[in-house]
């Protein structure tokens, strides 16, 4: 057991997310979406040396003397494994441990809405799921893939960096590949997964055009792809697509993209009204001939409109997700309004109590 794996068994212990420990600070725990200070001693550059280097082999320890930045995957026996980001910073080294639960749950047990799976059930095409870091992103792409691995007899490859969830072959055959590892990039893995022979690929980011191009060209192949973006609405990330672009080729890419796109999955997770956890707000589009026409055209401005109108087929924008969790009592008005996009359709539900807060502040203020 490793010295460091004491203060990770604390924030699985608590249900946290994240461990942040720099040097010059005490650790501190993420626990639903707020940092807490663990009670202990502030780090020095030394001591967390010596705990990193104990989980960490001599490719990566001089990898990351060279680069200043490193991406790795630990894992403890028994309790979970963990992304790791280890970088140099002003008063020496830091680290932030990002848990991967060692169960992945089902799209039931996430309370996904339906449309996921009948998304999850293509058999080609490009589904992007997207949103701020710690959206639980990762956490809805390996549903999906337990989704597609239990109801598909097919070879997954998926491309990480670095690998997180581990999945176990139940009808299908997955191949797991890691970035720096396994291969030099992500491009690399996913020109080589083309003659893999593969039903599905998830690339963990698309990082690049030239990835983002092969991801395309898998996806007319007859491959279901799928991959993350950090962007913050579906029409946001279709304009991200098509932008990577050189000029010259955006008519030709917003043609590729109306005929490959199956759908974009927009996330961001909510305190729950009980703070006992997180509940996750879903902007679903899904590619049908409106979307594909407004792609085509490079009228992105007017996809929110078609996704509005398209509930029946299971779109829904993100005020109409975070709506439908606070009727349902899962959030609270206030946290509804500060992850809106529209807040002035919002304003009316914030507490009281912090709208006599404000109104106090902005009194004191003005005299």
């Amino acid at each position: 057991m490793n010295r460091i794996d004491t203060f990770l068994e604390l924030v699985v212990k608590q249900k946290g997310s994240d461990l942040h420990m720099v040097a010059g600070n005490p650790p501190r725990v993420r626990l639903d979406g707020d940092t807490h200070t663990v009670k202990y001693r502030e780090l020095t550059v030394s001591e967390m040396e010596q705990l990193l280097h104990e989980i960490m082999t001599e490719t990566q320890i001089s990898t990351f003397e060279e680069e200043s930045n490193l991406d790795f995957a630990y894992e403890v026996k028994d309790l979970a494994r963990f992304r790791v980001n280890v970088f140099k910073h002003l008063n020496g080294i830091g680290a932030i441990f990002r848990v991967i639960p060692s169960i992945i749950q089902s799209i039931n047990q996430l309370g996904l809405p339906p449309a996921i799976k009948n998304l999850s059930r293509q058999r080609k095409g490009l589904i992007l799921v997207t949103g701020p870091t710690g959206s639980g992103k990762s956490t809805t792409l390996a549903a999906i893939i337990d989704f597609i691995n239990t109801e598909r007899k097919g070879h997954i490859i998926t491309i990480e960096d670095p690998i997180e969830f581990v999945h176990q072959n139940k009808s299908s055959l997955i191949s797991q590949r890691e970035v720096g590892q396994h291969t030099h990039s992500f491009a690399e893995a996913l020109h080589s997964a083309l003659r893999e022979d593969p039903d599905v690929v998830l690339v963990g980011e698309l990082r690049d055009l030239t990835t983002i191009h092969l991801a395309l060209t898998a996806a007319e192949m007859g491959i279901l792809v799928m991959a993350t973006l950090h962007t913050s609405s579906a029409a946001s990330s279709v304009d991200r697509i098509i932008n990577v672009f050189p000029p010259g080729e955006e008519s030709f890419v917003r043609t590729m993209l109306s005929t490959s796109l199956c759908g974009v999955i927009s996330q961001q997770l909510v305190r729950k009204a009980d703070n006992k956890g997180r509940a996750a707000a879903l902007e679903i589009m899904i590619n049908n001939a409106a979307i594909a026409n407004v792609i085509r055209e490079g009228k992105t401005e007017q996809l929110d409109n078609v996704i509005q109108s398209g509930g029946m087929q299971g779109m829904q924008l993100m005020d109409t997700a975070l709506r439908r969790l606070m009727d349902a009592k899962l959030i609270t008005g206030e946290d509804a309004y500060m992850k809106a996009r529209n807040k002035a359709e919002f304003d009316k539900f914030r507490d009281s109590t912090n709208l006599d807060d404000e109104e106090s502040n902005e009194t004191n203020e003005s005299e």
